[in-house]
Formats: C-alpha cells, structure tokens, sequence
C-alpha cells in the first residue's frame, strides 16, 4: 500500500429488508467496500465466518430468525459491529452495548453521520448518535433517576404482562427481590402502579411495546 493510501473498509450489511439492504449497498459502496449482505442473525453469523467483514452494519430486528442482539453477542469478538435501527429506547441501546456493539445509530442518521460511525467503530472506539448519546449522557449525570439495566429488564416483562413470581423464575432471582427492583422502579418513574409504570417508560423511550 503506497504512501497516504487509504485503508480499505470491509463492511457487511444484516437487515431483513431486501429494499433497505439494496439502498445502504449503493450508498455504502461509493466510501466502502460492501463484502455481503445477510437478512437475518444466523447468515451473518456465518459470512463474517467467510468473508471476514473488519465492520457490520447490523439491524436489530431482523423477522423471524435470530435477532440482531444475538448475532452481535456471537460475532462482536470476531469484527466491530455498528447498529442501524429505528429504535432509541434505553433498552436496546443497553442491550446493543452489553452485546459488544460498537457502534449504535439510528436509520434516521445523514450519509455522513453513518460513515462517520463505521470509520470510528474500526478505530476501536464507540460511536453513537447524537440522541443516543444525549441519552447515555443523561443517564451518567443522573444516575439516581436513571433505571439500571436490570430494571428495564424486569420492566419489560411488566410489561409483557408478567407477575412477580414469573419475572423472578425467568430471571432466577428470588420473588422477594423482584418485588424490590419494582418499587425502585415505581420511585424513579414517580408512579404507584404496574400499568403507570409501562405507560411512562414507553413514553419515556426507556422501553418499547
């Protein structure tokens, strides 16, 4: 590679829509080198496997087949993964982060703003946009108010209309405990009730339905 030659980029694209795939292809194209493309978790799994991709562009839900959480989990150790989604909620931005994402952005974002991020994840650092950084930045000044992951984790399944007993069986911790992290979650949403508690979080963008 000659003096001031540029590296090249190596990207995957995982998004279960065809047409979205087809539009981030030709955009990405003009600044990247686009390796694959895979509709779902299990096929990105298996091209990063094969086509050895230094980025991925990942969706996060991807239809019916393995989501874009999971597939991170499994590949983040092998390339930088950067998310594309529709969704800003605390909860998949934790979730994408604790994945091992390295990047989380949303469909929303300028061309610029997106090649930005896939340049930065290969540097190793984290690149997020500037409403989901805003969020994070709130949650570390406000710590207080702020619900820990295991919070909206046990919101979630409020929401999915599940009791203290189930919560504390599918998360194998006592019913005792969960009845805890709820009234911490009543107190920091300012709500005495379960179905207060899911309508403030949803329109708090903490969690989605």
């Amino acid at each position: 590679m000659g003096a001031g030659a540029e590296l090249v980029v190596k990207v995957l694209i995982v998004d279960d829509h065809p047409v979205v795939r087809a539009g981030l292809r030709a955009l990405l194209a003009t600044r990247f080198e686009v390796v694959g493309e895979a509709a779902d978790g299990v096929e990105a799994v298996r091209l990063v496997a094969a086509l050895r991709p230094c980025v991925v562009l990942m969706d996060l839900q991807l239809g019916d087949g393995m989501d874009g959480i999971t597939a991170t989990r499994q590949i983040a150790g092998q390339t930088r993964v950067v998310v594309l989604t529709t969704y800003d909620t605390d909860a998949d931005v934790l979730r994408a982060i604790e994945a091992g994402a390295a990047g989380y952005l949303l469909k929303e974002a300028p061309p610029e703003e997106l090649f930005r991020a896939l340049r930065t994840a290969m540097t190793g650092e984290v690149a997020l946009s500037p409403a989901v950084a805003s969020r994070m930045a709130r949650r570390v000044r406000a710590p207080q108010i702020a619900l820990s992951a295991r919070e909206i984790e046990i919101l979630e399944l409020i929401a999915a209309g599940r009791s203290n007993r189930d919560i504390g069986r599918m998360l194998f911790i006592s019913e005792a405990t969960v009845k805890t992290h709820v009234k911490h979650v009543f107190n920091k949403l300012g709500v005495d009730c379960r179905t207060a508690a899911v309508r403030t979080a949803v329109d708090r963008r903490l969690i989605r339905l």
